[in-house]
C-alpha cells in the first residue's frame, strides 16, 4: 500500500510539480438554456437537475473543490445549498455561441491552483460516486491527461445520403449481418463527463495526449437536452440515480391522500346535492397488495366522506379525516410506530401534501398533481388521481424494497 503511494506521489510531483495536484469538479450551467428554460435547476424527481451532480461529486470525496460556473442568480444560490462554490462567468462565455472550452478556459484563469479537472454536465443525473472516483484515480495513478465517459451501443450506421442516393454501410457487412450478442458493439461518449489536466485546456484541447475513458452502463448514461427527454430521466433517475450515502430504507408506513390521489380531484353532485366520487380498483388493490406483505397503509383527508369510509374499510386500513394538519398527524403516526421519516412512503396531489412530501423517504403524486407537491415528489405517477396513479405508486413502493432489502443484506468479505 505505502509503495502504491509513493508511486503516484512520484507520478504526480513529475507531471504536477507537486505530490498532491489540486483536482477540482466543474459544473458549467447557464441561466439561458434555450431547448428548457432554466433547465439546469428544474427539479427532476424532486430534485433541481444540478443536485443530482453536485450530491454525486461531493459524496465522492474525488475533488478538492466543487464549483458551478453560472451567469445566473438562482442557479448560483441552489448550487450553493448543495455544497458548491460558486465562479460568476463573464458575459463573454454566457453566449449562445459560447463554449465549453471557452468557459474552462476562463474558471482555470481565475483558479491557478487547479491541476485537474472533472467537468460534470449538469445534464447527466445518474452519475454515482463511484464512476467520478474511478475516473480520478485514472488521472492521479495511471497518468492519463483526459478521460471521458462513454456508452456501449450496439446500432448499426449507415451512410446519409440525399434522397433517391445509394447508401452503404459504415460498421456492418450486411452479408455477414452479426447477431447483437454476437457483436460487442461501439462506444460512444455518453457526455456524463469529461476529465483534464489544465496543461491541456491551457493547449486549447480537451481530449488529447493520453486518453482513456470511462465505460458507464446504460442505465446510468441520461444526457437531457430536450422536454421530451425529462419524463424518461425522471424513471430512469429514480431507479438508477445516486440519492445520497445514507442507506435506503424500506417503507413501512404508506400514507395515502385521499383527496385527489386515492380520488379524483373532480366532485359530481346530484340535484339532492349527494356528492360522487369514483376510484380505481387497481389502486385498492395495490394498497390491499402492500398491506398483505406487511406494510402498514393508511388514508389521510382533509375531508368528511362516506366514500373514503367505504374505501377503508374495503381495504382494512385506518382512516383519518377531518385533517387541517397532515404533518402533524403522519409525523405521530411515525412516531408510534417508531420509524424513521426514511421509512415513510406518502403519495398526494396538492399544497396540503407538500410537507409530508418534503419529509418522506420515497415520495410521489399523480400526474395531475398540483404545484407545489409535484415540485417536491420523486416518483410522478403517469396516471391521474383516482384513475390508477396510487398502484404505480405501489409497485413503486415495492421496488424501493426490494432494492433496500437487497442492498442491506450482508456482502461476504
Amino acid at each position: 500500500m505505502d509503495g502504491d503511494c509513493a508511486t503516484t506521489e512520484d507520478l504526480c510531483m513529475q507531471r504536477f510539480g507537486k505530490k498532491k495536484p489540486h483536482r477540482a469538479c466543474l459544473v458549467l450551467a447557464r441561466g439561458g438554456s434555450k431547448g428548457i428554460p432554466l433547465k439546469n435547476i428544474k427539479p427532476l424527481a424532486g430534485t433541481p437537475l444540478v443536485g443530482w451532480v453536485l450530491r454525486a461529486a461531493i459524496d465522492s470525496e474525488a475533488f478538492d473543490s466543487v464549483w458551478v460556473s453560472t451567469d445566473h442568480d438562482e442557479i448560483a444560490a441552489v448550487s450553493r445549498e448543495f455544497g458548491a462554490q460558486v465562479h460568476r462567468r463573464s458575459p463573454e462565455v454566457s453566449r449562445d455561441a459560447s463554449t465549453s472550452l471557452e468557459t474552462i478556459q476562463e474558471f482555470i484563469r481565475a483558479h491557478p491552483e487547479v491541476d485537474i479537472f472533472g467537468n460534470v454536465q449538469a445534464t447527466a443525473p445518474c452519475v454515482h460516486p463511484f464512476h467520478l472516483r474511478k475516473a480520478m484515480k485514472a488521472m492521479t495513478e495511471d497518468g492519463f491527461d483526459s478521460l471521458f465517459a462513454v456508452v456501449r451501443r450496439h446500432a448499426f450506421r449507415w451512410k446519409e445520403v440525399k434522397e433517391g442516393e445509394v447508401t452503404a454501410p459504415l460498421n456492418l457487412n450486411p452479408e455477414k449481418r452479426p447477431r447483437r450478442q454476437d457483436w460487442d458493439g461501439e462506444l460512444i461518449e455518453n457526455g456524463s463527463f469529461y476529465f483534464c489536466t489544465t496543461a491541456l485546456v491551457q493547449k486549447g484541447l480537451l481530449q488529447g495526449g493520453k486518453v482513456g475513458y470511462l465505460e458507464m452502463a446504460a442505465e446510468y448514461s441520461v444526457d437531457i437536452d430536450i422536454d421530451i427527454d425529462w419524463p424518461i430521466a425522471e424513471q430512469r433517475v429514480l431507479r438508477f440515480g445516486y440519492f445520497g450515502k445514507e442507506k435506503r430504507q424500506a417503507p413501512c408506513l404508506v400514507v395515502v391522500s385521499a383527496e385527489g390521489a386515492l380520488t379524483e380531484a373532480q366532485v359530481h353532485l346530484s340535484p339532492t346535492g349527494e356528492e360522487f366520487r369514483s376510484f380505481n380498483v387497481h389502486d385498492i388493490n395495490g394498497m390491499k397488495q402492500l398491506a398483505n406483505r406487511g406494510v402498514e397503509v393508511r388514508i389521510i383527508s382533509e375531508d368528511e366522506s362516506q366514500v373514503h369510509r367505504q374505501l377503508a374499510a374495503k381495504i382494512g386500513c385506518k382512516l383519518e379525516e377531518g385533517c387541517e394538519d397532515k404533518l402533524a398527524i403522519v409525523d405521530s403516526w411515525r412516531k408510534d410506530l417508531g420509524l424513521d421519516w426514511l421509512q415513510v412512503a406518502y403519495i398526494g396531489s396538492d399544497a396540503s401534501d407538500s410537507e409530508c412530501i418534503k419529509k418522506a423517504g420515497v415520495n410521489g403524486c399523480p400526474l395531475d398533481a398540483q404545484y407545489p407537491a409535484k415540485n417536491y415528489s420523486r416518483f410522478v405517477s403517469k396516471r391521474r388521481g383516482g384513475q390508477g396513479a396510487i398502484r404505480e405508486f405501489c409497485e413503486h413502493v415495492e421496488i424501493t424494497i426490494e432494492k433496500a432489502n437487497n442492498e442491506n443484506k450482508p456482502r461476504p468479505e
